[in-house]
């Protein structure tokens, strides 16, 4: 298990229309607190009444004082911006669920991260509509929750894994090929807090079998999208996205291979992201700083 990172690092990710004083006036009350400013990444949409987005990370001397005092007073800075902002500190581990069905090479490519400590975070629960990787997940240390679902007792078997969620205090859940459409309800509930995986077929090739449906048109690559859910199905905000490049050569069981390579591969960069806070989300889109 994974120890709370001890550094003095925050991280302000802020949002808003542009107008000038922004940057001056963040970095101004970031030095009257006797921050360090380490690191800072700024996009403006336009310059001319679009949105800006920053990014900053500082180092704080007497962490706990002053990160509560800039919780409690930088609220006149953002009302007077109008801005969207929340302030992290690195020293807090998150806590990750993943939901996941029979599939595990997502699954797998977490766990081997965060245990290798390439993924710093917590995960103390993994929930299965299917008892297929109890023992693998069992094997991490990691407790494992089977809840099984079907079309009549879905809204019962969310309401469960919301008790669980709760229960360990989860921050965030991954869909590492979970097999389930989540309810609205659950989606509103954990917005911008839930990481889907799917194969980037999609709409071309819809439905059962997708890979055999692309081996049989020719398709000359392999994509996978990690995003976060909304309401609408596999529409939400891209975080990430990864291809490979393949050719008549690759048989439709070859395709499914890379295909799950290349979903494992912008999963896991996904998390990652998430994790270190260098995802801002606006309207239906992120903007990444990495």
């Amino acid at each position: 298990m994974h120890q709370s990172n001890t550094s003095n690092r925050a991280r302000l990710l802020i949002s808003c229309s542009d107008q000038p004083g922004i940057v001056a006036s963040v970095s101004k009350y970031l030095h009257e607190n006797k921050a360090n400013i380490v690191q800072s990444d700024q996009y403006s949409t336009d310059p001319e009444g679009g949105m800006f987005f920053m990014r900053i990370e500082f180092d704080l001397p007497s962490f706990q004082e002053t990160y509560d005092t800039i919780l409690e007073q930088f609220p006149a800075i953002a009302e007077q911006f109008n801005m969207s902002w929340r302030l992290e500190q690195e020293r807090k581990t998150k806590k990750m669920a993943v939901f996941v069905s029979k599939e595990d090479h997502c699954l797998l490519e977490l766990l081997w991260k965060w245990r290798s400590g390439e993924l710093e975070v917590d995960i103390p629960v993994v929930i299965s509509n299917h008892a297929d990787l109890k023992d693998i997940v069992e094997s991490y240390g990691i407790t494992f929750h089977h809840i099984p679902v079907t079309k009549e007792t879905k809204p019962e078997a969310e309401h469960k894994a919301k008790q669980v969620l709760h229960y360990y205090n989860v921050d965030f859940i991954v869909l590492a090929r979970y097999m389930q459409i989540l309810s609205s309800n659950f989606v509103q509930a954990y917005r911008h807090k839930v990481i889907n995986i799917h194969h980037s077929f999609l709409p071309a090739f819809i439905g059962a079998n997708p890979y055999k449906k692309a081996f049989e048109r020719g398709v000359k690559l392999i994509g996978a999208t990690a995003h976060y859910i909304t309401d609408d199905l596999d529409e939400g905000p891209i975080i990430e996205q990864e291809i490979l490049r393949v050719n008549h050569r690759y048989s439709a069981e070859d395709l499914k291979i890379a295909g799950r390579n290349v979903e494992k591969i912008a999963l896991a960069r996904a998390v990652d992201w998430h994790i270190n806070d260098k995802i801002l989300v606006h309207e239906n889109k992120t903007l990444v700083f990495n």
